[in-house]
């Protein structure tokens, strides 16, 4: 069975780290939060509550 130079083995390590980190930023980047929205709506809500202490 062949075996792998030190070499090869690193820059198997580069390729699958350069992978996970592409992965990684697509996922990042395809994610929407929905924050705004809702930030806006209690922004609403909170100017209904008229506290008299």
């Amino acid at each position: 069975m062949p075996q792998m130079s030190p070499l090869m083995w690193f820059s198997l390590f580069i390729l699958f780290s350069i992978v996970f980190i592409m992965f990684n930023q697509v996922n990042f980047f395809s994610f929407k939060p929905k924050i705004l929205e809702n930030m806006k709506k209690s922004k609403i809500e909170s100017k209904i509550f008229n506290w008299k202490w």
